[in-house]
């Protein structure tokens, strides 16, 4: 399991692209993982033959697990030595009857032996008369913040250790309510926890009425959304902007443009580069909260959400104030399509100030998007329709015209920025799109 970033410490195998027997070349696709960071294919690091798989796909390790092995050119993969035992986050049969403080098995590298060491130092937690129960810091704070008493779970993992997906397991199949410490039960079993503790997403290709277990994926995008509701104090702002110009010129454009730069000419760019032209002119739209103080960052990262069909990433332009429209677009695309076909690094995901949503692309007049945190703002934009629409002349004279109309929204943070403050940068915004200069293309 790789590491993907500093920060990351295991990862979800969700797809092994080869099966035990086939051959395999260097840097080709082997599996794919989910992280808390980014969903992402992993390279063969050797050519060869898949001789095993030792993590099965579904199964959450922590970095540098063994999960499978290539077999060298030459050597031959069914002659594989005797299996090694199970690595620490590897499910296996629950050990009831072996002691508390298991053995590491003698048949491991002295890599793992040294790793499952290292791990059991902050992994063993007291529970009074029903002996220990080993699990990881992970595993405990999943508990803490659901109110799992851990001697309820059975553990799967090595000794018993009760691993991520036995903890996940549990509160899928019995909700968090009602797993709160509570007096022994008596002869009649529990009743079930309601549904609702347990949200689902809609899966294509799923039955109606089957119960599917979130991805990676969704449940940190709803850890994401629920923290940064409770976090910043939420308000919303919504802008009618008339586009007629920019629909104008890309559609004289984008041929041309294609030819140009092998990049096909979409509406993203111009709304990044209005954006980046109101944080110049109010740059606390382009800050964080840290403690008591307000960070003002000195380089514009645009986040542009990109929708997946198994969720939501968010790709970071960094220092977009330093792009040329030109290279905001082929910056813009090529996160856009790595996203789609899991090539994002970890730190392309990572760093944002501001971050741009588009749920027009699907026909929304506009929506009020969560802030991403620990941004303080999020734009969303809107659908493009044509509409009548009342013109004024430079003399002051009135009538209606057939206009590209569109809506922006502004969400924000009110500890930090006031709505007298967000008006006037999205008024900029506004300003910039209506007298876009073709000059700028």
């Amino acid at each position: 399991m790789p590491q993907m970033g500093e920060s990351i410490f295991e990862g979800t195998i969700t797809k092994w692209l080869k099966q035990p027997g086939e051959k395999v070349q260097r840097d080709e696709p082997l599996f794919e993982i989910s992280t808390d960071k980014v969903d992402a294919e992993i390279p063969a690091p050797a050519s060869g033959t898949l001789q095993d798989i030792k993590v099965q796909a579904g199964a959450t390790v922590q970095v540098n697990t063994v999960v499978g092995t290539i077999a060298a050119e030459g050597e031959a993969a069914g002659a594989a030595p005797p299996a090694p035992g199970p690595v620490a986050a590897q499910p296996q049969k629950p050990a009831a009857a072996q002691e508390p403080s298991p053995d590491i098995p003698a048949d491991l590298s002295a890599n793992e032996k040294t790793g499952l060491e290292r791990e059991e130092q902050g992994a063993v937690l007291e529970v009074g008369e029903q002996g220990r129960v080993r699990s990881s810091p992970l595993v405990r704070k999943i508990a803490k913040e659901n109110n799992i008493n851990l001697a309820q779970v059975p553990g799967t993992g090595l000794g018993g250790r009760i691993t991520k997906e036995d903890i996940e397991g549990f509160i899928v199949k019995h909700g968090a309510a009602a797993a709160q410490p509570a007096a022994p039960p008596v002869s009649e079993p529990a009743p079930p926890a309601p549904a609702a503790t347990a949200p689902l997403q809609p899966v294509a290709g799923v039955t109606p009425g089957e119960i599917v277990p979130m991805s990676v994926m969704r449940k940190k995008i709803a850890e994401h959304m629920v923290m940064s509701k409770r976090t910043s104090a939420h308000v919303h702002g919504v802008f009618e902007v008339d586009v007629t110009r920019i629909v104008k010129l890309r559609e004289k454009m984008k041929a041309k443009f294609e030819q140009a730069t092998g990049n096909k000419l979409t509406f993203t760019p111009f709304f990044a580069r209005a954006v980046v032209h109101g944080i110049r002119k109010f740059p606390i739209i382009n800050s964080s909260v840290e403690g008591d103080n307000i960070h003002y960052h000195p380089s514009i990262n645009l986040g542009i959400a990109v929708a997946l069909d198994w969720g939501l990433i968010v790709p970071v332009v960094k220092n977009a104030e330093e792009r040329s429209f030109v290279g905001l677009q082929r910056a813009i695309s090529d996160l856009g399509e790595r996203a789609r076909s899991k090539k994002l690094k970890p730190d392309e995901v990572q760093g944002g100030t501001f971050t741009i949503t588009n749920p027009g692309i699907f026909g929304a007049k506009f929506g009020m998007p969560i802030i991403n945190q620990p941004q303080v703002a999020i734009m969303g934009v809107g659908g493009i329709e044509k509409k009548p629409v009342v013109v004024t002349d430079k003399d002051g004279n009135d009538s209606i015209a057939i206009r590209s109309m569109m809506h922006l929204s502004i969400g924000y943070d009110h500890r930090v920025i006031d709505g007298a403050v967000a008006d006037q940068f999205m008024a900029e915004v506004k300003k910039f799109l209506e007298n876009w200069n073709e000059e700028l293309l």
